[in-house]
């Protein structure tokens, strides 16, 4: 009877043994970064949406839809190893597809404003469409925020990504030039997810691509984003008229609101009596990077004190439009319930000038046959404790 006892002992020692082995190796097999797809949806012309989740080995997860490169979620954990979702957005695709101030989606054929939907190529004018007041915003009534991209899957042992591409055909939205897209999203297990952008034509066009998603590090969306510290690496900014187009001249910050070369609450100077604000509702400025090498640089960072979680962003892009959510207006539902308000959320959009084409001074946003247009942004995610 001895000998069973010890048998029995020894059997059940080695099988819980195994079994913590087994659930070891299921966990480093389950933190391995992955890709999840699943659909989302259907467009008005009966197009499926699907929706891409990325997860890498420290849980982060972004969502993306093959629907405007939408990034519908990012969670990231806060100093309490608490995970929540940082970007703004909705819970359905037809809110989407109805009413979405281009939350968290690929903007383009041109980001931000043209004006009057009007400029000159090669000495012949084209004319776009006109959806922001007198303006052309964002690549216009169906940018590549609307539209289906064709999705290839990234994954290995130390990232999870998408490459997401489409064709732009002459004359889509008035632009010139069949331009053949393609932007990659690469998540890696430094908490870091880059945007990279390339575009090829075979007339001469325009082009200035982004990301447009509204951040609010502090993880609710009731609250107002004015606590959130920003440094913008730039010593000027674009002034604008009353429209939001830039009038050209460029505007050393020192001495104004617009300086953020050190960190500064986003709600310490936004409703100072500027005219520029007022113009704006707030910040929705383009602002001129310091180092304009084409390389990456450093172009903003966003610290949300509560959460302890803070947003650096490099860039290889000359300029970033930073903007404060100064048009939403409780109208849109949140995906965490309520209503997304006045502020709540803030955008740094990667990009080349507004209405470049339109001034000779800015640099250039032309693309011809035989160049490559190429772009890179890095979100990097972070804690201060």
């Amino acid at each position: 009877m001895q000998f069973k006892v010890v048998s029995i002992t020894i059997f059940f020692s080695l099988f819980f043994l195994y079994s913590c082995n087994m659930e070891t190796k299921n966990e480093e097999q389950n933190s391995l970064p992955s890709i999840t797809k699943v659909k989302y949806g259907e467009t008005k012309n009966n197009e499926i949406v699907y929706q891409y989740s990325l997860k890498n080995s420290n849980g982060m997860l972004i969502s993306i839809l093959n629907y405007g490169g939408i990034i519908t979620s990012w969670t990231a954990k806060d100093r309490n190893n608490e995970f929540d979702d940082i970007v703004l957005g909705f819970d359905n695709f037809t809110a989407y597809e109805n009413s979405n101030p281009y939350f968290g989606a690929i903007v383009g054929r041109y980001a931000n404003r043209i004006e009057k939907g009007e400029f000159e190529l090669n000495g012949k004018k084209y004319h776009l469409p006109i959806n922001n007041d007198a303006n052309h915003l964002h690549g216009g009534l169906k940018g590549f925020d609307k539209v289906i991209w064709e999705v290839k899957t990234l994954n290995n042992d130390s990232i999870a990504g998408l490459e997401l591409s489409y064709l732009s055909r002459d004359g889509e939205e008035g632009y010139p030039g069949n331009l053949k897209v393609l932007v990659t999203y690469i998540l890696n297990n430094d908490d870091e997810l880059s945007v990279s952008y390339s575009a090829t034509t075979d007339q001469p066009t325009i082009v200035n691509l982004s990301q447009h998603s509204y951040f609010n590090l502090s993880g609710d969306f009731n609250k107002e984003i004015l606590d959130h510290e920003i440094v913008l690496n730039a010593d000027s900014f674009l002034a604008v008229d009353a429209s939001l187009i830039p009038t050209g001249e460029i505007v050393n910050v020192k001495g104004t609101p617009f300086d953020f070369t050190n960190p500064k609450k986003i709600g310490q100077e936004i409703d100072s009596d500027n005219l520029q604000l007022k113009y704006g509702l707030g910040y929705d400025h383009c602002w001129v990077i310091n180092d304009q090498k084409t390389d990456e640089k450093f172009i903003a960072s966003a610290y949300e004190p509560e959460s302890g979680r803070k947003l650096e962003i490099y860039s290889t892009e000359p300029a970033v439009q930073f903007y404060t959510g100064n048009f939403l207006d409780g109208s849109l539902v949140s995906k965490k319930g309520g209503f997304y308000k006045y502020r709540t959320g803030f955008c740094l959009e990667t990009q080349h000038y507004p209405n470049a084409p339109n001034e000779p001074t800015f640099p250039s946003t032309v693309l011809n046959p035989n160049e490559v247009y190429q772009s890179k942004t890095i979100y990097k995610l972070s804690l201060i404790n």
